[in-house]
């Protein structure tokens, strides 16, 4: 018995220290030979990312953009998928937000009229 204790202890403690599929820095699909890297983590319940650096013709870039949060509150609904609200720099206007992670690919959405009409870019991860 006290052995399982141990074994079960440990296995919550090892499942509490792994990061969730979404954490990490992601690279945005390019747009007109622009892209950025956006870094998710934990905020709150939920997980925010913020632009963190810019490249335009693959260099970096200083776009007004770094700093800014571009995905907000994405909170885990399982398998892979999130939900909450993403901010589309192109016009500055927030969207009801999904996403799916899968592996190291995460397909992002912005939608509207009820997620009926949605756009969406793939991203990959950086680390």
């Amino acid at each position: 018995m006290r052995k399982f204790l141990i074994a079960a202890a440990l296995s919550l403690v090892a499942g509490a220290a792994m990061a969730d599929p979404i954490e990490g820095v992601w690279q945005t699909q390019e747009d007109e030979g622009a892209y950025a890297h956006v870094t998710i983590k934990p905020c709150g319940a939920a997980f925010c990312g913020k632009i963190t650096q810019a490249f335009k013709d693959g260099a970096d870039y200083a776009s007004p953009n770094v700093g800014k949060q571009i995905v907000i509150d994405m909170a885990p609904v399982g398998d892979g998928n999130y939900e909450g609200k993403v901010w589309r720099p192109a016009n500055d206007k927030i969207y009801n937000g999904k996403a799916e992670v899968s592996g190291k690919t995460m397909k992002l959405a912005g939608c509207v009229a009820g997620g009926l009409i949605c756009k969406s870019q793939t991203w990959k991860k950086v680390k």
